[in-house]
């Protein structure tokens, strides 16, 4: 069974805090002058993508629709041309959808508070609680693979996170929160950074981490993880490649695509076709009445 976690004090918080404020990423999200509506379009981005990937669309994206109301007003087919190969492209339309709501209920302005986030099209838990965090100040834990992977190493002791647990998950980074929200939102995003640039899953650099002397692992002696291993996902021959082909085709085209340049993407015709029915059922692909393919058009 796994250990409660301790509760750890300033003796984490205010190293962690001091290392953020020398170390941490100049990014656009994070700056003061990123309104919320840009940490919500950064917080969906990063599903899954790296930040280096990320950058050019975002400030591409937020040139363009820097606020929801202009994107509500686009064509969905534009918002997944202008999402490019970030992967998933069904994101871009949930934001498009997120951004009609904002408009039409909230008067284009973001809501604050977890709760009414969460009832927006593509806002789950964890990007709720990221943008009431970052984009709001707000005193919520907020969790990824890299804050799992701090809390397990130098709260618990352990080489890796093991399986999430969210109930778990989210009381055990509460416990760091300190009370103020201001420096909470912060500790939240210091967490994530120090995963993201030190406590790495296969080379952690512990030598350069402030929190060396008070980890949990390393007065541990860096014990070795014994648990379940992650399977990394494949890519390569799934229908996931096949739909990223057949998208590219269709961003790149400047109108309606013939049925037959779609072909040329994938030989085995059966993965081709179900992996282009299921971009129609996403609504990602609009299949016209001339047997041509398109990006989505107007609402």
């Amino acid at each position: 069974m796994p250990r409660e976690p301790r509760e750890p004090g300033p003796e984490l918080v205010d190293p962690l805090l001091d290392w953020y404020a020398a170390s941490a990423r100049d990014l656009p999200w994070r700056r003061p002058d990123a309104s919320p509506w840009a940490v919500l379009v950064s917080e969906v981005m990063l599903q899954q993508t790296p930040v280096a990937r990320v950058l050019p669309a975002y400030e591409s994206w937020l040139t363009r629709w820097p606020h929801p109301a202009d994107l509500a007003a686009a064509e969905p087919g534009d918002a997944v041309r202008a999402w490019g190969r970030l992967g998933y492209p069904r994101r871009a339309l949930r934001l498009c959808e997120c951004a009609v709501q904002v408009r039409d209920r909230f008067a284009g302005e973001l809501p604050d508070d977890v709760d009414t986030l969460l009832t927006l099209p593509g806002v789950g838990a964890y990007t709720a609680r990221a943008v009431a965090a970052f984009a709001f100040g707000a005193r919520v834990p907020v969790v990824d693979t890299n804050v799992r992977r701090v809390v397990a190493r130098a709260v618990d002791g352990a080489a890796q996170a093991g399986p999430p647990a969210v109930t778990r998950d989210l009381a055990a980074v509460e416990r760091l929160l300190p009370a103020a929200p201001a420096r909470a939102a912060r500790v939240s995003v210091a967490l994530m950074e120090l995963g993201a640039l030190v406590c790495t899953a296969r080379a952690p650099r512990c030598a350069q981490c402030p929190l060396r002397s008070r980890c949990a692992w390393q007065r541990a002696g860096a014990p070795a993880w014994s648990g379940p291993v992650a399977r990394t996902q494949r890519f390569a021959g799934t229908d996931r490649e096949v739909r990223g082909r057949l998208m590219a085709v269709l961003r790149d085209a400047e109108g309606p695509v013939a049925k037959d340049a779609l072909d040329l993407v994938w030989r085995d015709d059966v993965q081709r076709e179900r992996a282009l029915d299921s971009l129609a059922v996403d609504g990602l692909v609009d299949p016209r009445p001339d047997g041509t393919y398109a990006l989505p058009g107007p609402r």
